[in-house]
């Protein structure tokens, strides 16, 4: 059974972007095969148009299947993982993940991201789906507040944390090309 692995980007985020290229050889390297996906209209974000992508490419999921996500793309995950009831993922990684974020510039920000924010997430189904779970923060992230974001990853999820200093919020803008704390995440139990 091959081992898969399947990166999402962030809002206005695109598969070239930043560390996910980078990434992509990595496991590659490691016997995985690895989709960078293009999610659907990045520009605005839905819950359902992002879940529904997900489900659509991954097709069946199995212990074998991991996935990489970048901030929105986080939120993404874990809403598609807490879909696929009983059945067991090997892992997730959540690179500027949020369940909290710090205001947004715009009204339009605001209203993109208010359903990411609001909507619950069956934290309980993503656990039953995997155990190996891990979000990697900064501490300097100008979207991610992360004192808050620790304590509610840690409430639900029970994640492994790292935080990393002055990585900014993990996009290209930021330099952030390669990510090998993410990585490793991945390849430490393969």
């Amino acid at each position: 059974m091959a081992k898969r692995a399947f990166i999402v980007h962030g809002w206005d985020g695109y598969p070239e972007e930043g560390w996910f290229p980078w990434m992509k050889r990595e496991l590659e390297q490691r016997d995985f095969v690895v989709a960078v996906l293009s999610m659907p209209d990045p520009a605005v974000p839905t819950i359902d148009a992002w879940v529904g992508h997900l489900a659509q490419i991954v097709g069946e999921p199995d212990e074998q299947t991991y996935f990489l996500g970048h901030s929105i793309g986080c939120q993404a995950i874990l809403r598609y993982v807490a879909s696929i009831s009983g059945r067991k993922i090997g892992g997730i990684v959540l690179v500027a993940g949020f369940l909290e974020l710090k205001k947004l510039e715009t009204d339009e920000e605001e209203t993109i991201a208010r359903p990411w924010l609001t909507t619950p997430i069956d934290f309980k189904q993503v656990q039953q789906a995997t155990r190996n779970i891990t979000v990697i923060l900064s501490d300097n992230d100008a979207w991610v507040p992360l004192a808050r974001n620790t304590a509610l990853f840690k409430q639900h999820l029970n994640p492994r944390i790292i935080v990393e200093h002055e990585k900014g919020h993990y996009s290209g803008s930021d330099g952030i090309t390669e990510l090998p704390a993410a990585r490793d995440a991945v390849v430490q139990d393969n």
